[in-house]
């Protein structure tokens, strides 16, 4: 018996090497497959999961210079959004009601569309424990004789059913949708409702934003453009031209990525499932059980609240916790 490296990763080779030597003479024993792209017979629910429950209170932020640079643009193009809308649009309208209505009614979509974002980057996708293919974790699982489970070479972690492995996390995730730089996270059975949402807010705050360009330059084409603006109207053209230009845009993107999402939610199968056209090796959910999972419990106001669930006092500790890696840690 030979092995190559030291650490934990070598210590659970060198277990599954000997049960696998137990397990020929015995008939007995689980295997340990160093494969990226096998499924395992645990589930997202097994013991596996109760190993780590430190995981469930860390904040999540990803050092990616792509993705952070993507969301802070996301913000940017938002807020400019609002600045046009507000200062350029609706403060010099003469409709004083009008001009309240639209007013609430953008800047709320925009308030609950950040919200959106900020949970979907913060939020742990729903990452594996790192590291613990260990011969004490391997040990303490207690599997079946015969029972087959799967490693992760790359961050040297057992792998659930249905996780993959983000290059850029650098962990694997389960129910790994996609890696989203705009949010600067992958998208994940933990975060999927806020991405969802995110794109949601996004796609009518752009349809605001057009409707409002639209009936904007209808209005100003009959009177003098300095009525309409307290800008000059080459200045204010040009904003609103770009905002149409943004809204578009925005728009298109965030309605093709909303309806892709709840496509894959009611067909339980992942964007990376579909791409890799895997069959499915899990009881699928019903349509409307898969949306009960991913949004949580009945129906309600709560499904598009971005806020529900959000522990202020556990963000404000998460924020002076020391930093472990790229995650904060409580």
């Amino acid at each position: 018996m030979r092995t190559s490296q030291k650490g934990p990763c070598s210590a659970a080779w060198e277990l599954h090497l000997k049960t696998a030597a137990a397990g020929r003479m015995q008939s007995s024993g689980h295997r340990l497959r160093d494969v990226e792209q096998h499924h395992p017979l645990l589930g997202p629910e097994d013991e596996l999961d109760r190993l780590s429950p430190e995981d469930g209170e860390r904040v999540w932020f990803i050092h990616d210079s792509c993705g952070m640079i993507c969301a802070v643009m996301t913000w940017l193009l938002v807020l400019y959004a609002d600045f046009v809308v507000t200062f350029v649009m609706l403060l010099p309208s003469k409709n004083f009601w009008y001009a309240l209505g639209n007013g609430v009614t953008f800047n709320g979509l925009a308030v609950l569309a950040l919200a959106s974002h900020l949970r979907t980057m913060l939020t742990d996708p729903g990452a594996v424990p790192k590291g613990n293919a260990t011969k004490e974790h391997m040990e303490s699982l207690q599997l079946k004789p015969g029972e087959v489970i799967y490693k992760c070479p790359k961050c040297c972690s057992i792998k659930p059913e249905r996780a993959h492995h983000c290059s850029i996390c650098k962990r694997c995730i389960r129910k790994m949708d996609h890696h989203c730089p705009w949010v600067n996270n992958c998208v994940g059975e933990k975060n999927q409702r806020f991405f969802v949402l995110f794109t949601m807010y996004i796609a009518l705050i752009s349809t605001h934003a057009l409707a409002l360009s639209g009936f904007q330059f209808f209005t100003c084409i009959k009177v003098q453009w300095n009525e309409c603006s307290d800008f000059s109207p080459p200045v204010a053209v040009m904003l609103v031209v770009f905002l149409c230009l943004e809204g578009l845009l925005f728009l298109t993107f965030t309605a093709v990525m909303f309806g892709t999402q709840i496509h894959s939610i009611c067909n339980d199968e992942t964007e990376i499932e579909r791409l890799k056209n895997e069959k499915p090796r899990w009881e699928r959910r019903m349509r409307w059980e898969g949306m009960k999972t991913v949004f949580g419990g009945q129906p309600s106001l709560l499904w598009i609240n971005p806020f529900a669930g959000l522990d202020l006092r556990h963000l404000l500790a998460a924020a002076r916790a020391r930093r472990v890696g790229s995650e904060f840690s409580v």
